[in-house]
């Protein structure tokens, strides 16, 4: 009698809900307006270097000048913030930041499990989870720079203007760097469909 092999079953396709697949594809939008203009305003006053340091180049620019980067900079602020806002109150109804987020047996797997996909699926939520206070720390230095008479306790927070200015600037590379972690996690514990199912409709 001749022995059926059973196919394997396929790996079910991710579903993303959809105000996960909003939040995402509006905080890609409104990152990459602000990290562009926001380079447009390094541009007129470089943090590192004074006056004539460190410049980066046009097409990495928004705005066309300090003025229409300042625009665009704080019109993208509060689409970002406000797309955090909402999401924050989603997670919490819908309960999500049960599974989202990092907890003690995540760092317990870290240290002790001899499960890779374990540890990938730990490294993958603490990134997430990490993410969040490099985001606070840019908005709440952003702030503190965008209105610098009324917050001006925010400069003397971090020691002053100069400083505060280093603080909101060096929070872009790492946001950057952590977005970069948590694609790449992500790809090793679902593969590319996880990731796509992010940001696409099946």
């Amino acid at each position: 009698m001749e022995n059926k092999v059973t196919p394997p079953k396929p790996k079910p396709i991710p579903v993303q809900a959809l105000p996960a697949k909003i939040f995402h594809w509006v905080n890609f939008v409104s990152l990459f307006l602000m990290i562009t203009s926001g380079l447009q305003i390094y541009n007129a006053n470089p943090v590192f270097g004074g006056r004539s340091g460190l410049q980066f180049p046009p097409f990495l620019l928004l705005g066309g000048w300090l003025a229409g980067g300042r625009h665009w900079h704080f019109a993208a602020m509060w689409i970002f913030c406000l797309n955090l806002v909402w999401y924050g109150i989603y997670i919490l109804v819908t309960q999500r930041w049960k599974h989202r987020f990092a907890s003690n047996k995540d760092v317990k797997a870290l240290a002790v499990s001899q499960n890779s996909k374990r540890k990938n699926y730990a490294w993958h939520r603490l990134i997430y989870t990490l993410i969040l206070p490099i985001l606070l720390l840019a908005i709440f230095t952003g702030v503190g720079m965008y209105k610098p008479a009324q917050f001006y306790w925010i400069a003397e927070f971090f020691g002053g203007w100069e400083a505060l200015r280093i603080m909101h600037f060096i929070t872009v590379p790492i946001a950057i760097l952590f977005a970069i972690l948590h694609s790449q996690l992500g790809r090793k514990v679902g593969g590319d469909r996880l990731t796509d199912s992010m940001f696409w409709w099946e």
